[in-house]
């Protein structure tokens, strides 16, 4: 009876334990699966946006090998395969870091926009010149627009170009604009947009609009240079003191593991380097708000 009690209780804690991991691995699969699905899409579409025509397809599969190698690097470096704790630590951060580089992509797309967003913002400037120059000379408001995609640099000449092709096709001017402006998401832009309404409603000079508000940018863009040189410091300093405790535990880990390893193994080292993560992410966030200085 002793034995059957006991073979009875093995069993029944194994049913438990493969239907842990059955419930486990099938929300693994329906996370993955929205990921591939939803998450790429989500992001083949904004990049879309900036007219980089990437398929979900790939955004997935490089989000996948990207966590991959992500887990694989901190499993190895946290953890261990000599024992239960070394494997539950490396786990633990590698599932960690995987999730977090599943977002790369994300992250990679905010970079590209806000690049595309300056150097849109830097050839504003000369392209209201331009179609300044082109109103002085007879040309309509749209001609000029047609100008710039003709003769203009990208990104701004393709963004002009979509204007262009949805007037073409029957949709209304002020339409357009709109849609441009909040494809694009630039202030400068929404000031152009709204003078050439106002100036469309009330008859206003069109030219002298265009003048004035690239001479406001120009000097916009001066000041802020100047504020991003007097604040280059203070942002450094933060970027080294942010990274130096990531730095030293890293190259700690890669020397000297077995002076890591306890502490990594240990409640009171986890939670020591949660506050570590914790204050420098603090940290970064007060200094960044410092130095962020809107113009």
């Amino acid at each position: 009876m002793e034995w059957m009690s006991i073979t009875a209780i093995a069993l029944l804690a194994g049913f438990c334990v493969g239907l842990l991991i059955h419930l486990i691995l099938r929300n693994v699969y329906a996370s993955a699966e929205t990921y591939s699905g939803t998450y790429s899409e989500h992001v083949a579409r904004q990049f879309e946006e900036i007219f980089q025509f990437v398929p979900a397809r790939q955004i997935a599969q490089a989000g996948w090998a990207l966590a991959g190698i992500a887990f694989a690097f901190v499993f190895f470096l946290t953890g261990s395969l000599t024992s239960l704790r070394g494997i539950t630590v490396g786990l633990m951060f590698g599932i960690i870091a995987g999730f977090g580089a599943l977002h790369l992509p994300h992250l990679v797309l905010r970079i590209l926009k806000k690049r595309r967003l300056q150097k849109f913002n830097e050839q504003l400037v000369d392209t209201l010149v331009t179609m300044s120059n082109a109103l002085k000379a007879g040309f309509s408001i749209t001609q000029s627009f047609e100008i710039v995609v003709r003769d203009g640099e990208v990104p701004i000449s393709q963004e002009f170009s979509v204007f262009v092709q949805e007037t073409r096709i029957g949709v209304g001017f002020d339409e357009a604009l709109r849609n441009m402006e909040r494809r694009v998401g630039s202030d400068d832009l929404s000031l152009v947009v709204m003078a050439i309404e106002t100036a469309r409603k009330t008859g206003g000079n069109l030219t002298e609009v265009f003048e004035r508000i690239a001479h406001t940018i120009r000097e916009r863009m001066r000041i802020e240079v100047r504020i991003r040189t007097l604040t280059a410091q203070g942002r450094l300093q933060g970027f080294v003191v942010g990274s130096m405790p990531v730095i030293i535990g890293v190259v700690l880990m890669i020397v000297d593991p077995d002076l890591m390893m306890p502490f990594l193994y240990s409640g009171v080292g986890i939670a020591v380097i949660a506050a570590v993560v914790l204050l420098v992410a603090s940290g970064g966030m007060i200094i960044r708000k410092i130095v962020n200085i809107d113009v």
